[in-house]
């Protein structure tokens, strides 16, 4: 066996193997011996077969399999030896050449890698970043206490419409009545609610069913029919109003503490304010958090330069995906995925020269953070935490989620890794100059 390597453009070279009869010929006989063994041929007993027919039959396959796999060990075996670090995996190069494996023993097998170039990054306090703080506003803690207090407030009889009541209406087109029928005006735009707005109980408005509920499914439960019934119904309807239900908050009296709060963390109004703000507090931590890391990615990529072996990544991506996407598709996305496979490389370097590292305790108090919001989502704000513990595992367990969490927190212990050998400055934004920065990234 001969192995030569063969630099090509900068941080990309060929690893040519060559192979004889002497390499591979024993893998060869025992896979054929594995043939015969198993070959079911009209005319021989199981295991008969005249090794003759095995060998004319399979022998060249067999050749060509034993022979590439010997080739391919002993290429990741060289890089091994020699210390190269490469990037993405060894493919075939296009410069391999053809085989003839019905007279040649020998056969030269042509790999491809890229080179993973050295990182040099010295970070220090003349790096300079800011982190962007949201300013909490009024309408900010207005709108979130009013959707924290939904989940325990009730329905009220009113006199009017004044916005997002819940409407029991009569529809009538004279071929057929709903009685009771629900119109919720909250799951409604503002320029879908005008038409209802001053309404009382008792008045008539003409409506196209068609047009109040685009969706199927909300125009057929508003009916009170089968999706499929919904077909053949004239949506011109006489809407006349039956009752008019709002949203009450509860009174932040002791009965709502104990209810939302059974912990006994809040106990007053005062204290009821604070942790409403808090909780937005909290929710724009997250936001400001990942803007960070986007600066943080950024900026440690700009800061890096590495130079990255492209044209081979751009073969290496089409090798991988089998033909899915063209060269040209490629081409399109490729300065995006080259970033993101940039920041993943440099991630691994802090991984290892910082010696970070993530435990199966931090992965799954992130798994049960996560089940915790998807709960909340469905309004369970407070669900059991013996449940909240069974989903953390089943999330950990699923291989494609758990290693979003492990990457999340890999990620997180970087850029905070980062954050400490640099200058962070804190800068309070209003929400939107913060949506600005973010659409930039």
């Amino acid at each position: 066996m001969n192995i030569v390597r063969e630099q090509r453009e900068e941080n990309n070279s060929l690893i040519r193997v060559t192979v004889g009869e002497a390499d591979y010929g024993q893998e060869v006989e025992k896979s054929l011996r594995e043939y015969k063994r198993k070959a079911n041929i009209p005319g021989f007993r199981p295991g008969m077969v005249p090794m003759g027919i095995i060998r004319k039959m399979y022998g060249k396959g067999v050749v060509a399999e034993q022979s590439y796999r010997k080739a391919s060990n002993a290429a990741f075996e060289y890089l091994q030896k020699e210390g190269i670090d490469y990037l993405g995996d060894v493919i075939p190069s296009e410069e391999q050449g053809a085989f003839d494996f019905d007279n040649n023993t020998e056969f030269e097998f042509v790999f491809e890698i890229g080179e993973a170039p050295e990182i040099k990054l010295e970070l220090s306090d003349k790096d300079k970043l800011t982190y962007h703080k949201i300013k909490v506003d009024k309408k900010m803690h207005d709108d979130y206490r009013a959707n924290y207090l939904r989940r325990y407030g009730r329905l009220v009889d009113a006199g009017e419409v004044a916005s997002d009541e819940a409407l029991t209406v009569t529809l009538d087109n004279g071929e057929m009545n709903v009685a009771d029928a629900y119109v919720g005006l909250i799951s409604m735009s503002e320029e879908e609610r005008k038409p209802f707005l001053g309404k009382k109980v008792g008045d008539k408005m003409q409506v196209n069913i068609n047009e109040l509920y685009k969706n199927p499914a909300q125009r057929a439960a508003c009916l009170q029919v089968k999706e499929h019934e919904l077909e053949g119904i004239k949506p011109e309807f006489e809407l006349e109003i039956t009752k008019i239900r709002k949203f009450a908050e509860p009174e932040l009296n002791e009965e709502f503490f104990k209810m939302a709060f059974p912990e006994g963390n809040v106990k007053s109004a005062e204290e009821f304010e604070k942790f409403i703000d808090a909780q937005i507090e909290s929710e724009l931590r997250r936001e400001s958090d990942y803007l960070f890391t986007l600066q943080v990615r950024d900026y440690i990529v700009k800061k890096a330069a590495l130079k990255m072996p492209e044209a081979f990544l751009k073969r290496w991506l089409y090798t991988i995906n089998e033909g899915k996407f063209t060269m040209e598709e490629i081409e399109k996305d490729f300065d995006q995925f080259l970033k993101m496979f940039t920041w993943n490389y440099l991630q691994k370097h802090f991984v290892k020269t910082d010696n970070l590292s993530v435990t199966k305790e931090e992965a799954l108090a992130e798994a049960k953070a996560l089940a915790a919001a998807q709960f909340a989502q469905y309004g369970m704000p407070s669900a059991p935490d013996d449940m909240l513990n069974g989903y953390a595992e089943k999330i950990l367990a699923d291989k494609d989620q758990g290693q979003k969490i492990y990457e999340k927190l890999f990620e997180t212990k970087v850029v905070d890794a980062v954050r400490s050998k640099i200058k962070v400055s804190e800068k309070a934004v209003s929400a939107d100059d913060f949506a600005k920065l973010a659409k930039e990234l």
